[in-house]
């Protein structure tokens, strides 16, 4: 039984939206349930799920839609009434002795006069509009919101540029400016590390480990992903950026982190970071890595381009006397690149009690960035790995909520998104992924993410461990095992706990592994012993 609620002109925050979801669906005789904007997006979704059009025809995306599909009609209002009923709290506790509330962007200015940045999370159709009044107020802008056409960033952009405005985004998620996380960012030391990031978990991904090397960050400014991979955009956040950083006391080296890139757009990076005057340090995924300069190193992966912009800061003059200080993994040193063989020894025991038939490696991210760094380093040496993220149609997935042969999928991408939690911030579509992948007699290893800090699931390991333990168990009832390998993107510092959310994962038998790159290492080894055939 399918019901839609349509409440017009009330306009809720995604974050709000996606909690309000994640708690309807887990009432009694709930089957399924959407409570999001009337986005042409989401009015397409909800028609793909087999509710009636007719309700929706004419919304807006400033229109709450709830839908619900229930056992029966006294399921159905239960649940419509407690959506709404949850919107209503969040919204009122949002006023209670938190943060006073403003109706529009002059009165916001009027409550936090003196305030030089504003984050703006917006339907999409109303985000250039509110961001063009802020740019011209002053402002900074972090730009949450998505569905801004490119068109129109490129306008903005020029706008922040000519004003000498930071424009984070659009589709900007991560940040730390002045030592505070924005969005979906962890909790880090400060220091002299300045980061400029077209990906969102990879700026999460470096600045953690940076952490864990024991330096810190001064300023970690998120782009936008369109800001470097399109050449309309040109990079205009990101080489403000860095001329930025660059004047910058704090400062003492600048690193830059995206996803792939344009090249003639990845070039006007490296003049600029040559330009510092300061030792810096990239890493375009996907692209070709170059030589190393002087003060200027080319990363491989995210682990070794926050290792590199760490010895930097600790003082090494430049890119070779940085590198000379890395060693293999010994286990005891602090800086350190991982050891193949040790790897490779993990894998054995791992792959030891698979069956006959487990031959595949399925990724299933919660990251796009991580994402990306696993497929790169699986795709040519497993023979081609299908992803949802992949930019050869070749090896695209025809439904990216089935994987066929090798398999690394973004659960955080719009397919899976659309009027539903992102998997960061509510853990449960991964979780039925865990057990649908678990179900396959031909799965020889799963790859994980767990992505700590604000904005995230306050327990991501602990919503998870079911789901591992039934997959587990299912492999083991066929007569084989399962590895599941993961690795913990977060600080002790983080609300979660990063120790205890490493427990929790450690106590199911996954292999928790000390960066992104390790763990899909490890799960690449582990599927070549088992695509090759075992003694």
């Amino acid at each position: 039984m399918k019901q839609i609620t349509v409440k017009k002109d009330s306009y809720y925050d995604s974050v709000f939206l996606m909690l309000a979801a994640r708690g309807v669906k887990g009432l009694p005789g709930v089957k399924d349930a959407v409570v999001a904007m009337a986005t042409p997006m989401n009015l397409e979704l909800l028609g793909d799920m087999g509710f009636d059009p007719a309700p929706l025809a004419g919304l807006s995306p400033n229109d709450l839609v709830v839908a619900v599909d229930a056992a029966d009609a006294k399921a159905l209002e239960a649940a419509t009434a407690e959506a709404i009923a949850s919107l209503t709290r969040k919204k009122q506790a949002t006023g209670d002795g938190g943060p006073p509330s403003a109706g529009s962007l002059a009165a916001a200015l009027k409550l936090g006069a003196g305030s030089n940045m504003a984050v703006i999370s917006v339907p999409g159709a109303y985000a250039v509009r509110e961001t063009r009044k802020a740019l011209e107020a002053g402002l900074h802008v972090m730009l949450f919101s998505d569905n801004v056409p490119l068109e129109d960033e490129v306008a903005l952009k020029k706008l922040a540029v000519s004003r000498g405005l930071l424009l984070m985004g659009p589709d900007c998620g991560t940040a730390i400016i002045n030592g505070k996380p924005l969005c979906f960012a962890n909790v880090v030391r400060r220091g002299p590390i300045g980061i400029v990031a077209a990906a969102g978990t990879g700026l999460q991904e470096v600045s953690c480990l940076i952490d864990r090397y024991g330096s810190g960050v001064s300023q970690a400014i998120g782009t936008g992903g369109r800001d470097l991979k399109n050449p309309a955009v040109g990079g205009m956040t990101s080489l403000l950026a860095i001329e930025a950083l660059a004047a910058d006391p704090a400062t003492k080296v600048i690193l830059v982190v995206s996803k792939p890139p344009a090249p003639a757009v990845a070039d006007k990076v490296i003049a600029a970071l040559r330009a510092s005057g300061k030792p810096a340090v990239a890493h375009f995924l996907g692209l070709a890595v170059p030589a190393d300069e002087a003060r200027l190193a080319y990363a491989t992966d995210l682990e070794e381009a926050a290792l590199i912009a760490s010895l930097f800061a600790e003082g090494e003059p430049d890119a070779r006397s940085a590198r000379a200080r890395i060693v293999e993994d010994s286990g005891n040193d602090r800086y350190n690149r991982p050891n193949r063989a040790r790897i490779q020894e993990l894998a054995r025991r791992e792959s030891r009690p698979l069956a006959q038939e487990q031959r595949y490696l399925r990724g299933l991210y919660t990251g796009g960035t991580l994402t990306d760094e696993a497929l790169f380093l699986a795709h040519g040496a497993l023979g081609g790995v299908r992803s949802n993220n992949h930019t050869d149609p070749a090896w695209t997935m025809a439904d990216p909520r089935v994987s066929v042969g090798h398999a690394i999928v973004d659960l955080g991408d719009d397919v899976f998104t659309a009027g539903k939690p992102h998997p960061m911030i509510d853990p449960a579509a991964r979780a039925e992924r865990i057990e649908r992948e678990g179900a396959d007699p031909s799965v020889a290893a799963l790859l994980l993410d767990v992505v700590l800090g604000y904005g995230s699931h306050p327990d991501p390991a602990g919503a998870m461990i079911e789901a591992i333990r039934g997959a587990r168990s299912a492999a083991k009832a066929r007569g084989g095992y399962l590895p599941v390998i993961a690795s913990v993107t977060g600080t002790p510092a983080d609300p979660q706990g990063l120790e205890g959310q490493k427990a929790k994962l450690e106590a199911e038998g996954v292999v928790i592994m000390p960066s992104n790159y390790r763990a899909a290492l490890l799960a690449l080894e582990i599927a070549m012993i088992a695509q090759g055939g075992r003694k």
